[in-house]
């Protein structure tokens, strides 16, 4: 596949019945080479990403695959084969903060909605979501040490965050596969489907999502990630000056919540 080709085929759908809001549908397509992390995969996806989250119809963003069994193999590993320095392989590992800052600054939810694999870099990139939606038949891993390398690309920092030290450390250091269902039990996967129906699940996830207010998702999301990079003193305290928290209790949507319960009737959300 050429490097100009889409790797990332890019959707939009209805997130709800109504039709009154979209979600963005970002498919991971390079299933010759298992998605792997090319540098051109990368900035397809970071480039979708952040289409969808100037797309002020897009509430939510759902990321999958388009192969059967795999959601992405990780790092491109032919590359780390070839002949060029060191320095210039390990340069390409710049994209993944790049990525992550867009994941997580994004302000609309991001599902994961893992129909196969996720393996090394891709893991990393599925903690960095707000949701990881798992086909039972779907695996975790980050297998870098195996094959010489570290898990650079996100996952060494981020699952210790997610799951504590010592189970990430049982993961990461054995270089070992984790279920589904075990992904599960340790916190960082929020539903196993049956085999297929990690997308369909996913859909059934957004629209839940975009039935609540759009202000309330950005402020909510916002507060979440900025707080976890301070203490928690600090996050209770600074949480009101966030920007998406201070736009939220400007908006109209502020005002018609509460409303419409008063009034026991669904709330009608502008997003602004």
């Amino acid at each position: 596949m050429s490097e100009q080709a889409e790797l990332i085929m890019y959707r939009l759908e209805a997130a709800t019945p109504e039709g009154d809001a979209l979600a963005a549908y970002l498919t991971m397509n390079d299933p010759a080479r298992r998605n792997a992390l090319s540098d051109a995969l990368l900035d397809q996806l970071s480039a979708s990403l952040q289409r969808a989250a100037a797309d002020p119809r897009v509430r939510v963003v759902v990321l999958t695959s388009s192969h059967p069994r795999i959601f992405s193999s990780g790092g491109n590993l032919d590359a780390f084969a070839d002949d060029r320095a060191t320095i210039v392989k390990y340069a390409g590992l710049s994209r993944f903060p790049a990525l992550f800052r867009t994941l997580t600054g994004i302000e609309k939810p991001v599902i994961c909605a893992a129909n196969g694999d996720v393996l090394a870099g891709a893991l990393g990139i599925a903690l960095a979501c707000d949701l990881i939606i798992a086909s039972e038949n779907a695996t975790f891993a980050l297998p870098e040490p195996r094959v010489g390398l570290a898990a650079l690309a996100g996952g060494l920092q981020r699952l210790p965050r997610q799951i504590g030290l010592k189970r990430a450390m049982g993961m990461i250091l054995t270089a070992r596969h984790v279920s589904a269902a075990e992904g599960k039990e340790l916190g960082f996967v929020n539903e196993v489907v049956p085999a297929g129906e990690a997308l369909t699940a996913a859909e059934r996830w957004a629209e839940t999502i975009c039935k609540n207010s759009p202000m309330s998702i950005r402020a909510s999301k916002q507060a979440i990630q900025k707080g976890m990079a301070v203490s928690l003193e600090q996050a209770i305290t600074e949480q009101r000056e966030y920007p998406a928290v201070k736009a939220m209790a400007a908006s109209q949507d502020y005002i018609e919540g509460p409303k419409a319960f008063s009034e026991k009737r669904p709330p009608k959300w502008v997003g602004k």
